[in-house]
């Protein structure tokens, strides 16, 4: 399935008909560690209470490592009641931001501005912020970034049909 393209993406830039095709040229990593892009059920459209949740809950045993899906930095690492530690990352090109929460803990040393390279470690499989506190999972979020600094309000894009690679710690990360 093709991602729902967003009603006006020209606010970031990217053509409406490149959208998909910038995807899938990434060739993203599943943003978690030993798990294959079958394993991940696409929970994209799925409701959570009168919303959409717009985003993949990726079940894994807590602590384990999560990764960063592509090359980019990290742009913001924030903590909120809803998915409690996060980190935003932006793509190399400043088009996508990533969205990573209920994170247990961060990587050692992780700051903003950090460059990223996929399968670098940014933080560990948790339950914080609204998580049910037994379902460990990584709630995954890709955005199309607006280029406005707004790194929490992009347009969500599914990431399901994208995530190609299984998650695999990089060499030295």
């Amino acid at each position: 399935m093709e991602l729902p393209i967003p009603a006006d993406p020209a606010t970031a830039g990217v053509p409406r008909d490149n959208l998909a095709a910038l995807l899938r040229g990434k060739r993203l990593m599943v943003p978690v560690d030993g798990v294959a892009p079958e394993r991940i059920r696409d929970t994209f459209t799925a409701r959570r209470g009168a919303r959409i949740h717009s985003a993949l809950d990726i079940m894994a045993p807590r602590g384990t490592p999560v990764l960063s899906a592509d090359a980019g930095r990290v742009f913001k690492v924030r903590s909120n009641n809803l998915g409690g530690l996060t980190v935003y990352a932006i793509d190399a090109e400043e088009r996508f931001v990533y969205y990573y929460a209920h994170l247990e803990r961060y990587a050692k040393g992780l700051a903003e501005g950090q460059a990223l390279q996929p399968g670098d470690v940014i933080g560990y499989v948790g339950t914080t912020g609204n998580a049910p506190p037994n379902a460990p999972h990584l709630h995954f979020q890709l955005l199309l970034y607006r280029g406005n600094g707004r790194w929490w309000d992009g347009d969500p894009l599914n990431p399901h049909p994208y995530l190609v690679r299984a998650g695999r710690l990089r060499t030295g990360s």
